[in-house]
């Protein structure tokens, strides 16, 4: 049963456009739904963790925001850090998805029991992937990919009652 989630970020959780305005401040754009699912996960046992190549103050802020406690970044070989974490914590690849969507994700997603990404990921990861969401990354991908895996182990209806009581 899938119990971690790792999310990509730049790609998956934003449409993968970096702002840099003329301060030199970074922006991002996250969805609202996204975050929303993510900020829940927690709730019923998954842990769940941000694994990127940048290192972004946005990010930070953002897995703050969500209740995010695995956050690593600035990776430059995530197979290995994924592979150490899941070492370090006893953690079997049967309990662990990845929502990737380019070709440094590639060997880290192999590492994981379920593989998901956005529509507009790389067609190599799409290739290797058991679910492909119908939403690009940054557009409510991170949000179906969830409520997939979601339905898939019976747990959906938690998500969706705790709405509409």
């Amino acid at each position: 049963m899938i119990d971690h989630i790792v999310f990509d970020i730049d790609g998956t959780l934003t449409d993968g456009g970096i702002i840099i305005s003329d301060c030199g401040r970074e922006l991002k754009r996250f969805h609202v739904r996204d975050g929303q699912i993510i900020a829940f996960l927690p709730s019923i046992g998954f842990t769940t963790i941000f694994l990127t190549g940048r290192t972004s103050e946005v990010t930070r802020i953002r897995a703050n925001e969500l209740g995010v406690k695995v956050v690593m970044q600035g990776v430059s070989d995530k197979a290995a850090t994924l592979q150490k974490y899941m070492n370090t914590n006893k953690i079997d690849k049967k309990r662990i998805a990845y929502v990737g969507d380019d070709l440094n994700d590639y060997a880290a997603m192999s590492l994981c029991a379920f593989k998901a990404c956005p529509s507009d990921a790389a067609i190599e990861i799409r290739q290797i992937c058991n679910y492909v969401s119908v939403n690009k990354g940054g557009d409510g991908a991170a949000r179906d990919i969830c409520e997939y895996i979601l339905k898939c182990q019976n747990q959906l209806a938690s998500f969706i009652n705790q709405y509409m009581r």
